[in-house]
């Protein structure tokens, strides 16, 4: 028998209530103290989709140079069509959008820095409700 569990990405920064109100904003959530002390929520109607938490040591990723780790990449899931809008959004909200290549044409994923450096991806897929691509 396998033990249920459940599981969370836990981002690292040094001022958690301003990131979770970034992606409680981004994700149409809300956000609530965590289970842990320095640990905020961000919830969805479906649950806990992220938590932030207190690290008074944190140093930004400083992806996408090729001498530092990518520590963690978030893959947010919009329509097709919700693509440019999703992307305005989040630069609005502070993202800061990250040069991924020089080919020309529309791209399906969009890469972005949160404002405490972490990097995520907007990505299009035909079935957002099912989650998966």
């Amino acid at each position: 028998m396998t033990v249920r569990k459940t599981s969370v990405l836990v981002l690292d920064c040094a001022e958690p209530e301003a990131l979770a109100r970034f992606y409680a904003r981004l994700l149409g959530a809300e956000t609530c103290a965590g289970r842990e002390p320095d640990l905020v929520e961000v919830v969805t109607a479906d649950g806990v989709q992220l938590a932030v938490r207190r690290d008074h040591g944190h140093a930004p990723p400083s992806w996408p140079r090729p001498e530092d780790s990518q520590q963690a990449h978030l893959r947010i899931f919009v329509a097709p069509d919700d693509l440019d809008e999703a992307e305005r959004e989040a630069v609005s909200l502070g993202a800061r959008p990250v040069a991924s290549d020089s080919e020309p044409g529309a791209h399906t994923a969009r890469l972005f820095t949160d404002p405490a450096g972490h990097s995520f991806t907007l990505a299009a897929v035909v079935a957002v409700a099912g989650g998966a691509e």
